[in-house]
């Protein structure tokens, strides 16, 4: 990282560096909790609940991708292994067992609002002291406020479909 760069973060960068680990683990687990409730995904509305899971899914690979640069940038190193990602993570991975597309909805939507929270503490705990994870941090949580709130549409809509 550059010396300008480095100076301007007011928080432990090795800290720092733990919580965007923590934070990348969740985003790979999220991927891969999308992309496969995308693929097995049954029962109602299954075109869209699919395609919607599927472009989640591309977006929280992108967030990966924004924690990895970050990391970089902090002379940190990513974590380099999958195991990795379920010591470090701070949601979890809720398997699809049923592929039922309501219970996916829901097992997604919990997610999400655990991901909101994560970016939340994230934003809170470099705000005033690391405008780059700061902006970085509200990009993603944002994202994911949109992701609960179109996971919540779907499913509203699916029960008001059966009434």
């Amino acid at each position: 990282m550059g010396t300008k760069g480095t100076e301007i973060v007011g928080v432990d960068i090795k800290e720092l560096i733990g919580l965007l680990n923590k934070a990348l683990a969740d985003e790979w687990l999220a991927y891969y909790q999308y992309w496969i409730g995308s693929q097995v995904a049954k029962g109602r509305m299954r075109g869209i609940v699919a395609e919607e899971l599927m472009e989640h899914a591309n977006e929280e690979l992108k967030h990966a991708g924004m924690l990895v640069e970050r990391i970089n940038q902090l002379g940190g190193t990513p974590l380099l292994e999958p195991k990795a990602w379920y010591e470090q993570t701070n949601c979890g991975y809720d398997t699809p067992s049923d592929p039922n597309t309501k219970k996916l909805l829901q097992q997604n939507i919990k997610g999400e609002q655990c991901a909101i929270e994560v970016y939340k503490k994230l934003s809170d705990f470099v705000k005033g002291k690391d405008p780059v994870t700061y902006n970085m941090a509200i990009e993603i949580m944002t994202e994911e406020v949109e992701h609960e709130e179109d996971l919540e549409a779907i499913l509203e809509d699916m029960q008001t479909a059966v009434s």
